[in-house]
């Protein structure tokens, strides 16, 4: 009885001082007369109810008292961030500022289109200001799983004793922690729900956390910064950096040209610089792979690339979650074939072959994601998403030397052109 009831105390991390009840509801309600303290600890009997103080030993592992455990900078945990980094001034004043508040924790939300440098952003920062900081702890946090994994490397590494204790104890641990600890860092990076942090963030009261997120919406008591893509000058700088790293006396015509083909986007110009540089190829020569390939330059990773990080990969994540509204697919498609800026809203929706409750849901979600940018009258789509959505993906490579027969089909016929364009 003591065992499993001591141990549950310690697990949810109620460290220090605390009440540990004699019996749980169903059981005999008996005294406990005993328990084992560990080094320095006391153990207390006052009538029925027995009351810990320290660390204590319980049937296993050595459990800490998280509070006692303190803050090292030399445990930090962030990537190193890019060399290439250009520009960004502005943002990292705004990040800085958001950051400067004071009492409960900071909670700051970075959120833009997959690809704007949400991440390269927040890593730039870390790397700027970590001396500010006792302790700074980076969580990849696509999943709900992977922030309660990231929590639980904290708890190890801050005290490697509980390496041997559950995932979802070290967890408790390392929450405990941080609600009882100040001057740290926190990164959240790819959070892909506000509601994945909810709990954290109901339970932790001080430090500070940066969330990176292409979820625009939902960020309720959460100082939000929007990020957009780079400024022409800036994406011709880092596509000219990027390129000369490996091929110093490249020669780039029309490098203005490929950076407005896509969109000034970092992650578009980074990978496109990165080809160049292995390809020895100039910007001219990969605007007309472009065209002619528009499927293969958009899934194309250069030697030692992530290929998880394409453009259309990145945007085809997005899409899939927002894969329980169909209509959202439907929208975009549609979307892809307008000029980028300024697309009337009411054309949109008298236009659609659904009903207009469809379309507005359509609308929001995208507008949600940082898929496309969303006011009263107007809708304007990212240009590199609208060329990624108008190529069909590529088919997989046929296997074991069969290779399917082309298969005919009937083309629908194309939409009725618009009042006075005919």
């Amino acid at each position: 009885m003591l065992d499993r009831l001591a141990l549950g105390g310690l697990l949810v991390a109620v460290a220090g001082r605390f009440p540990v009840s004699s019996g749980d509801e169903g059981a005999s309600r008996q005294p406990v007369q005993s328990a084992k303290a560990h080094e320095q600890a006391a153990v207390l009997q006052a009538g029925g109810n027995l009351t810990i103080e320290g660390d204590v030993v319980v049937g296993g592992p050595h459990v800490p008292a998280m509070e006692s455990i303190p803050a090292s900078a030399e445990l930090s945990r962030f990537p190193r961030g890019s060399d290439l980094f250009v520009g960004r001034s502005d943002e990292l004043d705004r990040l800085d500022a958001a950051v400067a508040g004071s009492g409960r924790a900071v909670v700051v939300a970075v959120h833009g289109l997959g690809g704007v440098g949400k991440s390269t952003l927040s890593a730039r920062f870390v790397r700027l200001h970590a001396d500010r900081y006792r302790l700074v702890w980076w969580i990849t946090a696509d999943s709900a799983s992977a922030i309660d994994s990231g929590l639980a490397d904290l708890a190890t590494t801050l005290a490697p004793q509980t390496a041997n204790l559950p995932s979802d104890q070290r967890t408790e641990l390392a929450v405990r922690w941080l609600a009882t600890h100040d001057g740290w860092l926190l990164v959240l990076d790819n959070l892909t729900t506000p509601a994945h942090a909810e709990e954290l963030l109901e339970r932790v009261r001080t430090g500070t956390i940066v969330i990176t997120s292409r979820q625009a919406s939902g960020w309720r008591g959460v100082k939000a910064i929007q990020l957009d893509v780079l400024s022409p000058s800036e994406a011709m700088e880092l596509l000219s950096r990027v390129v000369r790293t490996e091929w110093p006396d490249a020669d780039l015509p029309d490098v203005d040209r490929l950076c407005e083909e896509l969109g000034w986007l970092p992650l578009a110009v980074e990978q496109a610089g990165a080809y160049l540089a292995q390809t020895r190829i100039t910007p001219t020569a990969y605007l007309d792979l472009l065209r002619r390939y528009p499927a293969r330059m958009f899934t194309t990773t250069v030697e030692g690339g992530d290929a998880q990080r394409t453009m259309a990969r990145v945007w085809h994540i997005t899409l899939d979650r927002l894969a329980d509204t169909p209509s959202v697919g439907r929208l975009l498609r549609r979307l892809a074939w307008y000029a980028p800026e300024a697309i009337p809203r009411r054309l949109i929706i008298t236009s659609a072959r659904e009903p207009e409750p469809d379309v507005l849901e359509a609308l929001g979600r995208l507008a949600a994601y940082n898929m496309i940018t969303l006011d009263t009258h107007t809708i304007a789509v990212h240009r590199l998403v609208q060329a990624v959505t108008r190529t069909p993906d590529r088919p997989p490579p046929p296997t074991g030397g069969h290779h399917p027969r082309p298969r005919h089909h009937r083309c629908p016929p194309l939409p009725r052109p618009l009042p006075g364009r005919a």
